[in-house]
C-alpha cells in the first residue's frame, strides 16, 4: 500500500508546475475584462468610484486599472508572481468590500464568491510561487 501511496504521491507532484500555470491563466483570464473595462473609459470608474465615496476616485481608479492589467500579464508569463498577487489580493479585498459585500457570497447575486476564490488563488500563487513553467523559474534558475 505504501508503494501505490508513494507512486501516487510521485505523479500528482509532477503535475504541480501544470496546474500552478493553469491557474495563473485562468486568473489572468478573469482579471482581463474587468481591466479592459476600466482603461475603456477610465474616468467612468473614477466617477463610479466617486459615488461610491471612495477617496482620490481618479488615482483609485487608475491603480485599480493599472494592477488588474499588470495582473494580466505578469501572470500570464509566471514574472513577479508572488509580488504581483498581493496587490491583486488588496484590489479583491476592495471589490469585495465596496462592491460585493452588500450582496453576500453567491455570485449568481454579484456576491463576494468570485473575489473570494481569486484570493484564495493568489494566496497558492504567493506561498507556492510561479511553478517551473513561468519566467520566474527562468531567472531563478540563471541568476543562480
Amino acid at each position: 500500500m505504501r508503494k501505490i501511496l508513494s507512486k501516487y504521491e510521485d505523479i500528482t507532484n509532477k503535475g504541480q508546475d501544470v496546474i500552478l500555470l493553469l491557474l495563473r491563466l485562468i486568473l489572468a483570464y478573469g482579471f482581463w475584462e474587468p481591466a479592459k473595462n476600466k482603461w475603456a473609459d477610465i474616468n467612468a470608474i473614477a466617477e463610479w468610484f466617486a459615488g461610491m465615496g471612495m477617496p482620490l476616485p481618479k488615482l483609485n481608479a487608475y491603480l485599480a486599472a493599472t494592477t488588474e492589467m499588470a495582473g494580466v500579464f505578469l501572470l500570464t508569463l509566471g514574472l513577479a508572481t508572488r509580488i504581483i498577487s498581493l496587490p491583486l489580493i488588496i484590489t479583491m479585498i476592495v471589490a469585495i468590500k465596496t462592491v460585493h459585500w452588500e450582496n453576500g457570497f453567491p455570485s449568481s447575486d454579484n456576491g463576494y464568491e468570485i473575489p473570494l476564490y481569486y484570493i484564495l488563488m493568489l494566496l497558492v500563487l504567493m506561498t507556492f510561487g510561479a511553478g517551473r513553467i513561468s519566467v520566474d523559474f527562468l531567472i531563478k534558475k540563471f541568476v543562480k
